[in-house]
């Protein structure tokens, strides 16, 4: 079939214009052909918007490593195209729609696991390359068909363990399971549920509830009774109101636990601005930002970032996306989307992307190491090894990464 960047007279005269207005910035003829186009879907508004600019600015920086090597097959990289998830799936799929019309040959996001459902048939379907740093639902990468829906987060199914141990490694015998009612909450506290009884630890409750509630008494209550000793989040920024509660009930910080959604570098501040030491001994289990180096650089990057959740995935998608194409030798998703897996595994180990893409000049089959973990697509775009971070919060409210854990 015709390339989707086939162009008509009128739009061919127009580019060829710009074309050789962007000759100064490495766009023009000098180029190894169609410059490749990314765009995001992230939430740069709504509930989930502190999700944002860690995943923009990863992208951003990811792609400035890339220009300052040369570019994608000798052409710089154009300006990410922007798109608005705002967790509400009518926007997100305007978002999408807008991309596709821009000739957007790989689009990062959706954040939210279920804004991704929302989009996934439309970018998929139009060959469009799709590719999420934070889509953690179980399943999800298996209801894509077409193979163009790629996650370098990790499956929830993989959290949910590492999360147990975490918990039975502190001795707790009984734990509370409260979740926001959507994909992602009940599949990570499933997982969770099932690792936390195969380690002899009993659930005493596990409930969801509506995260557009006007506030969650109801929740708070039925934990602070139940008993447990132990109590697991499974939430984002409304996960503030509910620890926020349970402390006011009794409950201390060191008997809850997080996870991703609630990898919040600010959260102790968001619990108790007075106070930030409130939430002193809360722990969580979250997909791994990355290495020290990547935040270093991603932080002098960006000087104003304090939330870093997701960065290092979205990075990995960037990187991953440009190596496809530069082992693929074409800027059709069509064309690069066949190498998007092999340049993940079962090759000469690299990092970051002029390292690697100098080794696929020089003909080596490579096997791109993340800063988010070694990556190793998977035959339906899942990621089959990854590093979880154990992150906490000490007595002046300060976030830092207790551990990290490689699965499997």
């Amino acid at each position: 079939m015709p390339s989707k960047k086939a162009l008509s007279l009128t739009a061919a005269a127009a580019a060829i214009t710009l074309g050789l207005t962007a000759c100064g910035n490495g766009g023009g003829e000098e180029g190894g052909g169609d410059a490749l186009q990314f765009g995001y879907v992230f939430p740069e508004t709504g509930d989930l918007a502190h999700l944002g600019p860690p995943q923009i600015k990863a992208a951003e920086y990811a792609m400035k490593e890339i220009n300052d090597a040369g570019g994608v097959l000798d052409t710089e990289l154009p300006d990410i195209l922007a798109g608005d998830e705002a967790n509400d799936a009518a926007q997100a799929n305007n978002a999408a729609d807008r991309l596709i019309d821009q000739d957007a040959d790989v689009i990062l996001g959706a954040a939210a696991s279920g804004m991704t459902q929302a989009i996934m048939d439309k970018v998929t379907g139009a060959e469009v390359v799709q590719c999420s740093g934070s889509n953690t639902a179980p399943g999800l990468a298996e209801e894509d068909e077409s193979g163009y829906y790629w996650r370098t987060a990790p499956s929830d199914l993989m959290q949910g363990p590492v999360l147990a141990q975490k918990i039975a490694g502190d001795g707790h015998q009984s734990v509370a399971i409260t979740y926001r009612a959507d994909d992602y909450g009940e599949g990570l506290a499933d997982a969770a549920a099932e690792a936390l009884e195969e380690n002899g630890i009993e659930v005493v409750y596990q409930e969801g509830y509506d995260p557009n509630a006007p506030n969650f008494d109801s929740v708070i209550g039925d934990i602070s009774g139940s008993d447990a000793d132990s109590v697991v989040l499974v939430a984002f920024e409304e996960g503030v109101q509910i620890i926020t509660g349970l402390i006011e009930e009794g409950v201390g910080a060191d008997q809850m636990y997080g996870t991703d959604g609630l990898n919040d570098e600010t959260l102790a501040e968001k619990v108790d601005a007075d106070d930030p030491g409130t939430l002193e001994g809360f722990q969580g289990t979250a997909p791994d930002n990355g290495e020290g180096d990547f935040i270093e650089g991603l932080s002098a990057f960006d000087e104003e970032l304090e939330v870093f959740q997701f960065s290092g995935q979205v990075y990995d998608c960037t990187i991953v996306a440009a190596l496809a194409a530069e082992q693929a030798e074409s800027s059709d998703p069509t064309v690069f989307v066949n190498e998007i897996a092999a340049v993940s595994k079962d090759g000469t180990e690299c990092s970051g992307f002029e390292e690697c893409r100098d080794l696929i000049r020089d003909g080596e089959d490579i096997d791109y190491q993340g800063v988010s973990g070694p990556i190793d697509f998977d035959d339906n775009g899942d990621v089959t090894s990854a590093t979880f971070q154990v992150y906490g919060y000490d007595s002046e409210g300060e976030h830092s990464k207790q551990d990290a854990i490689t699965v499997p």
